[in-house]
C-alpha cells in the first residue's frame, strides 16, 4: 500500500485498498471548474449525462443518474448530521452542477475520514466559488471541534479583473479527525529593515533572532495566511500541467502535520506535487486519480526526479493484453492515453478541444542536433485496421513536416499496412547519422513485451523534466529541516 500510485475512482480506491485508521496525512485538491461563470452552477439540470468522472480540461460536475444514486446512498448510510446537511443543500441549491459536485465530495469525505488516524490532518484546497460549502461539508463529517484553520493561500498572478478585485488566493480548509492531532508550528524569518524601515534598531529581548546577509531577522511563527508564489511557466518546477501547486505550500502541511515515515494520502494527485515533496521529506505516500494522464506524468516526475533511489507501484493499470482490451471497452478514451503512456508520448488533447484534429492522438519531441525540435506523431486504434489508416499517417507526418509517424494497434498489422509504412522509407538522423523508419507499426503487445518507437536514443522532451532532487542524508535533511523559512517583506 505504501509508494503506490492508483488508477481508477478513488472512492472506488479507498473502499478497496484503504484500510480504516491508517493514513497520518491528507491533503486533496480536487478538480473544479471556477473559470466558468458562478451562475451556471445553480441552474437546474435535468439531463441525462455519463457518469460525473473527473477528466483533466473537463472538470465540470454534473447532476445525472450517478450522482442521484449517491445522494440516497448518503441519505441512507453516512452519519445522521452529514445526511441532514445534504437533504438541507439540495432543498436550498436544487439538482444542479454545484449540488452535484458537493454530493460527490460528501461521500469522498466520509471515506477519508474513516482511513484517517485519530492523529491526522487533512487539508482541503479549494476556491472560493465553493469553500462555503465545503467548509459546512466538513463540519459535518469531520466535526466544527476539530476545525483548525481556514487558511487563505496569496499567490500572484499578471491577470487583470475589470469589474471586481482580482481573485488572487485559494483556500485551505485544515481539519483534524480528533483533538490529539499532530502539529509542528512552522519558523519564519522576518527582517527588520523590511517591516519597520531601515532606521530601525531592533530590542532583541525575549525573541529568537539571528543576522544574515540580507540583514537582521526575528524569528517568527507562519500563520494562516500564506504568501507563496504560483508555479509560473518560467519556474524550475513547471510541468506544463494546468492545475500544479507549488512544491513550497506542500512542504510547509506535511512538514506541519506529519512526521518523517509518515503515509500521505492524495486522492486527486493529478501531476503529483504532494507526492514528489512527501518523497522528497522521507515520508511514505499513496497517490490516487482518474486519468492515464497523470499517472503517466507522476511516474516521469518521480523518475526524472529521483531516478532509481526510489521504489513506487502502479495499481489499476493493464499489464496485459486482457486487461488492455478491458479498459478499450470500457473508456476508449484512457485506452488512449494509458497507450500514449507506454511509448512516453502526451495526448494532442488539447488540438482536438479546439476542433483542430490533424489525425493526431498524441506527439513527442526530440532533437538530434542543436537547436532544432524534432516530431513524432502517434495514432492509437483498439479498433478494426487497414493499409489505408498507414497511408492517413504518411500524409499527416509529411503535411505537418514531423520526423517519424507510429501506429498503435490492438491487432496485427497486415501485409498490406506493412508494404505502406515501409514504403514511405527511413529518417536519417543527422546528430546519430542513422535511419528510422519514418513510419512504424507497434501492437501492444509488443508494447506490453517492452518493444519501443525507434527514434534517436536519449532525446525526449515531451514532458518538461522535473528537476533533480539530490537525496540527502538524514542529518542533512535534519538540519535543513531546522531552518527556518524566510519571510522578505517590501514595502
Amino acid at each position: 500500500m505504501e509508494n503506490t500510485l492508483y488508477y481508477g475512482d478513488n472512492l472506488d480506491i479507498l473502499r478497496r485498498y484503504i484500510p480504516d485508521n491508517s493514513i497520518d496525512l491528507i491533503y486533496l485538491d480536487p478538480p473544479f471548474k471556477s473559470d466558468q461563470n458562478y451562475n451556471i452552477l445553480f441552474k437546474e439540470k435535468n439531463g441525462t449525462d455519463s457518469v460525473a468522472q473527473i477528466k483533466i480540461f473537463e472538470d465540470t460536475w454534473h447532476w445525472d443518474k450517478k450522482a442521484e444514486e449517491t445522494y440516497v446512498e448518503i441519505t441512507e448510510k453516512v452519519p445522521k448530521r452529514v445526511a441532514d446537511l445534504v437533504i438541507a443543500l439540495r432543498k436550498f441549491l436544487g439538482s444542479n452542477d454545484m449540488m452535484a459536485y458537493l454530493v460527490m465530495m460528501v461521500i469522498r469525505l466520509v471515506e477519508l475520514h474513516r482511513v484517517l488516524k485519530d492523529t491526522a490532518s487533512i487539508y482541503l484546497h479549494c476556491d472560493p466559488t465553493a469553500s462555503h460549502y465545503l467548509k459546512l461539508v466538513m463540519d459535518a463529517v469531520f466535526e466544527a471541534k476539530n476545525f483548525r484553520n481556514e487558511i487563505i493561500w496569496h499567490y500572484r498572478t499578471g491577470n487583470i479583473a475589470k469589474k471586481q478585485f482580482q481573485r488572487k488566493h485559494d483556500i485551505i480548509l485544515f481539519y483534524s479527525k480528533t483533538e490529539t492531532n499532530i502539529f509542528t508550528p512552522q519558523e519564519l524569518k522576518e527582517y527588520y529593515a523590511q517591516l519597520y524601515g531601515p532606521q530601525f534598531r531592533p530590542s532583541f529581548k525575549g525573541r529568537k533572532h539571528g543576522k544574515d546577509k540580507y540583514g537582521e531577522y526575528r524569528i517568527s511563527f507562519v500563520d494562516d495566511v500564506w504568501d507563496i508564489s504560483a508555479v509560473f511557466t518560467l519556474s524550475k518546477e513547471h510541468l506544463d500541467y494546468p492545475t500544479q501547486k507549488p512544491e513550497r505550500l506542500l512542504e510547509r502541511i506535511i512538514k506541519a502535520s506529519s512526521k518523517e515515515g509518515g503515509l500521505i494520502l492524495d486522492p486527486f494527485c493529478g501531476c503529483g506535487t504532494s507526492i514528489a515533496v512527501a518523497e522528497k521529506l522521507k515520508r511514505k505516500w499513496i497517490g490516487i486519480d482518474i486519468t492515464h494522464l497523470a499517472i503517466s506524468l507522476m511516474r516521469h516526475r518521480l523518475m526524472d526526479t529521483f531516478g532509481d533511489k526510489t521504489k513506487h507501484e502502479v495499481i489499476g493499470e493493464p499489464v496485459d493484453l486482457k486487461g488492455a482490451e478491458a479498459l478499450a471497452k470500457q473508456d476508449p478514451y484512457q485506452f488512449e492515453w494509458w497507450a500514449l503512456g507506454l511509448v512516453g508520448a502526451r495526448p494532442a488533447e488539447s488540438e482536438k478541444k479546439k476542433g483542430k484534429d490533424k489525425g493526431i492522438d498524441g506527439y513527442i519531441y526530440f532533437y538530434d542536433e542543436p537547436q532544432k525540435t524534432k516530431k513524432i506523431f502517434i495514432q492509437v486504434k483498439s479498433g478494426h485496421v487497414n493499409p489505408a489508416q498507414i497511408r492517413d499517417l504518411r500524409g499527416v507526418v509529411e503535411r505537418e513536416q514531423a520526423q517519424i509517424g507510429a501506429f498503435i494497434t490492438f491487432q496485427r498489422p497486415t501485409h498490406g499496412m506493412r508494404t505502406e509504412a515501409i514504403s514511405a522509407g527511413f529518417y536519417k538522423s543527422p546528430g546519430w547519422n542513422k535511419d528510422y523508419p519514418r513510419i512504424q507499426i507497434l501492437t501492444i503487445k509488443e508494447l506490453l513485451e517492452g518493444k519501443r518507437i525507434d527514434y534517436p536514443p536519449k532525446t525526449s522532451i515531451t514532458y518538461k523534466k522535473a528537476e533533480k532532487f539530490k537525496m540527502e542524508t538524514s542529518e542533512q535533511l535534519d538540519l535543513h529541516e531546522k531552518e527556518p523559512e524566510v519571510k522578505i517583506i517590501k514595502k
